[in-house]
């Protein structure tokens, strides 16, 4: 909902230090790599109590994950870097609420829940950017990307706020959880009378 608002502002500082980076032959595809290992560094800190700690690696890896795309769109974008983009975004998301549940067995099913909702997020995000790309729709609401990026409720900016409020809010993880895994099914739902508006003929 917020990502491409957040554009104007993250894009430029991001686009500078991709190119230096780029300049240094460091590539997209070793940020990708090494933001995903922090990522799920935190979701190991997450499981073990360490929320603070938690909180720093989610943004560390937030920040990385910015700056993958800056690199690749200083030095071209690749479809192989589009795909581990994609699968290690997910493979983070996911992690964090399954942090949660290991955290505390009162979490369980409300990790459950969530993680269950970003599947099926995830799912109508990636079949509807498949169908956008056979019919040669394009867009650049959310900058530069290697497929379709279909606008929802539920985007990058909510999901790190909702797991910053979990990480600094560790109590109120199930109320968090169960009110994110609501809005992950109301993105499902836009998203789906997009695709019927869209696709219909």
């Amino acid at each position: 909902m917020f990502d491409a608002k957040l554009r104007p502002w993250i894009d430029p500082p991001l686009n500078r230090i991709g190119r230096a980076l780029a300049a240094r032959r460091i590539t997209a595809n070793a940020v990708t790599a090494f933001g995903l290992a922090v990522g799920l560094l935190g979701a190991v800190a997450i499981a073990n109590g360490l929320f603070l700690l938690g909180l720093a690696l989610i943004a560390a890896n937030r920040l990385l994950d910015g700056l993958d795309g800056a690199i690749a769109r200083a030095s071209g974008p690749t479809d192989l870097g589009g795909y581990f983009d994609i699968v290690a975004d997910f493979a983070f998301y996911v992690s964090i609420p399954v942090a949660f549940g290991f955290v505390d067995p009162a979490n369980a099913l409300a990790s459950l829940v969530l993680t269950a909702c970003f599947v099926l997020t995830g799912t109508s995000f990636l079949a509807y950017a498949v169908i956008a790309e056979k019919r040669k729709a394009q867009t650049t609401a959310h900058g530069q990307k290697s497929f379709f990026y279909s606008t929802g409720l539920a985007e990058g900016t909510e999901t790190i706020l909702f797991f910053v409020a979990m990480t600094i809010f560790p109590a109120a993880f199930v109320v968090l959880a169960y009110a994110f895994a609501a809005l992950c099914v109301a993105t499902v739902i836009q998203r789906s009378i997009l695709a019927a508006v869209s696709f219909a003929n």
